[in-house]
C-alpha cells in the first residue's frame, strides 16, 4: 500500500498555510491528520468549518460521539486525540474507557448518547430503535438527534483517512480496552 507523508506547510497551498497558521495559533500545532488533509485543497478548510460548526450538542457530549466512533471504526489516532480532548473536557480515564466500549453507568444521558453512536456505527446508520427512544427518554431532543448523526459523520472522515494514510499518530497512544469490555 502507499505510504504517505505529512504535508509540511511550505508543500501545501497559500489558503491551506494559512489555515496551518490558524491552527499553530489555536493549538500549538498542526495535528498530522490535519495536515495530512491539506493534500487536497479544499478538504481541511471544509472539515475545519464542519468540525467547529455550531451544534446542539454540549462538547463533552461531542467527545462522547468521537470516542465511541473512533472506537467502533478502530482508529488509534482518532482514540490517541480525543482520549485528550475528552480529559480537557473533564472526563477521567475510567470514564473515557467506560465511553469507548458504547455505555456510562456514571451518567445516564451521556449512557443513553453513547449507546446510541455505538449502534448507528456498528450498523451503518441504522441504529436500534430501542436505544433511539432510550435516547429521547434521557431527555435528548430530534436536534440533539440530527448533531449527533452530524458529529458522527464528522469523527468517520477522520477515521476513515487515519484508516488509509496511517500518518503518525502525535498525540499520546489511548489505553488499550480490554476484551470483555468492548
Amino acid at each position: 500500500m502507499k505510504t504517505f507523508t505529512v504535508p509540511t506547510r511550505e508543500s501545501v497551498t497559500p489558503a491551506n498555510q494559512t489555515l496551518f497558521d490558524n491552527l499553530q495559533k489555536g493549538l500549538g500545532k498542526v495535528p498530522n491528520l490535519y495536515a495530512t488533509m491539506a493534500l487536497s485543497q479544499n478538504a481541511l478548510g471544509t472539515y475545519l468549518a464542519l468540525s467547529s460548526a455550531k451544534s446542539s450538542l454540549r462538547a463533552k457530549e461531542k467527545e462522547v460521539v468521537n470516542l465511541v466512533t473512533s472506537q467502533v471504526n478502530d482508529c488509534d489516532y482518532c482514540l490517541a486525540a480525543h482520549t485528550a480532548i475528552g480529559k480537557l473536557n473533564g472526563f477521567t480515564d475510567e470514564q473515557i474507557l467506560e465511553i469507548r466500549a458504547g455505555g456510562a453507568s456514571f451518567d445516564p444521558k451521556i449512557n443513553a448518547l453513547a449507546a446510541l453512536t455505538k449502534s448507528f456505527v456498528q450498523h451503518h446508520g441504522k441504529p436500534d430503535p430501542v436505544l433511539v427512544d432510550n435516547f429521547f427518554a434521557a431527555g435528548y431532543t430530534e436536534e440533539n438527534l440530527v448533531d449527533t448523526i452530524v458529529v458522527i459523520g464528522d469523527k468517520i472522515i477522520t477515521n476513515f483517512l487515519y484508516g488509509v494514510t496511517k500518518v503518525p499518530v502525535d498525540f499520546p497512544a489511548a489505553p488499550a480496552l480490554q476484551a470483555e469490555v468492548a
